[in-house]
């Protein structure tokens, strides 16, 4: 390792106490009283306004409903410090009275949804962080980026650290998402560099559990609904490409770590346990207690053979490790499924 990289690497460890702790104004800093979300109406949005609203602070959730809704936060509406804003984050934004944090999740994240949505993609990715880094640098907040491990592409280094650059196809079919966050890292880190604004950067790991729609196009929820409703369990390629899932938990209790911290980044936010789809499959399978068949079919173009971060990053700076088992966070994951598809059922017979 270079001494530049060692001394960076040194600046990353200096953090200061969580700004949520009541003591923190006595450091030099303002607690976070005020949050803005962006895209928090959706699977992983949702939950870090949930989280926040557990630890005492006013939220302001923003989401289009693209691909989030409006159900999803439903039980947080009669909490008081609670506010729903529908908004298109690439047009303009504007939220009166002091904030203290942004934190930008907004983006289609599974394939099927940026694949349909391409230009939506790109758009928030540059419109909409560009517009979200504003509010922030207005606010004197500090912003956290939602970034994700598609940055590294199909990567050549495995596990992936946060000093790769990657390898992304910039004009294939998964560029609107991946090149979308790459431009969005660099924007934040340009705001950071030149402007001084507070900023962190997260590269989200597979996240999965409860709100995630059956029909999100995603590996987990796809094999759930599947296996729940015995139809054959569609594994592409030959299943031995691998992803690195992490349960929403562990990932909302690192986005706060990051949030919480003076940590610029980019940090993974990840579970290093790595699984091939082949085993994720059985693994589901198993869990429901299903007889589907696992059927293999076309792999995408562009899909990564191999997904695993090095948290070592994570575990230095902010003291923050995935800690829930896959086999714990399938559970809860398929029992919220399962509900979501028996209601469906009961409407359609209704």
């Amino acid at each position: 390792m270079s001494e530049a990289e060692t001394s960076g690497e040194r600046r990353q460890e200096t953090r200061r106490a969580p700004r949520w702790r009541e003591d923190a104004g006595s450091e030099g800093q303002r607690p976070v009283r005020r949050a803005v979300i962006t895209g928090g109406a959706g699977f992983l949005g949702s939950h870090v306004c949930e989280r926040l609203l557990n630890l005492g602070l006013h939220v302001v959730c923003m989401d289009n409903f693209l691909t989030g809704s409006a159900a999803n936060v439903a039980h947080l509406m009669d909490r008081p410090a609670f506010r729903l804003v529908e908004c298109d984050l690439t047009a303009f934004v504007h939220v009166p009275g002091d904030v203290d944090l942004v934190m930008h999740l907004a983006s289609a994240a599974s394939p099927a949804d940026y694949l349909k949505l391409p230009i939506e993609t790109l758009k928030v990715g540059g419109l909409g962080t560009l517009h979200a880094l504003g509010l922030a640098r207005e606010k004197k907040a500090r912003f956290i980026l939602a970034s994700t491990s598609e940055v590294y592409g199909d990567p050549q280094q495995h596990p992936q650290r946060e000093d790769y650059w990657g390898n992304v196809n910039p004009v294939g079919p998964r560029s609107v998402y991946d090149e979308a966050k790459r431009y969005a890292e660099s924007l934040t880190t340009a705001y950071r560099m030149a402007r001084g604004s507070d900023t962190g950067i997260a590269r989200i790991f597979n996240s999965y559990g409860p709100r995630m729609r059956p029909d999100d196009g995603r590996a987990i929820p796809t094999f759930i609904r599947q296996a729940l409703l015995g139809e054959p369990i569609t594994v592409t390629g030959d299943g031995s490409q691998t992803r690195s899932i992490c349960y929403v938990d562990d990932t909302v209790a690192g986005l706060l770590a990051l949030a919480f911290s003076d940590v610029s980044g980019p940090v993974n936010i990840g579970n290093p346990d790595e699984l091939s789809m082949r085993e994720l499959a059985e693994m589901i399978r198993g869990l429901t207690g299903s007889s589907s068949e696992i059927r293999y079919v076309e792999r995408p173009v562009d899909d990564p053979a191999v997904r695993r971060p090095d948290t070592g990053l994570a575990e230095r700076v902010l003291g923050w490790r995935a800690r829930v088992p896959p086999e714990d966070g399938l559970r809860r994951t398929i029992d919220w499924l399962a509900r979501e598809l028996s209601g469906d059922a009961a409407a359609e017979a209704s």
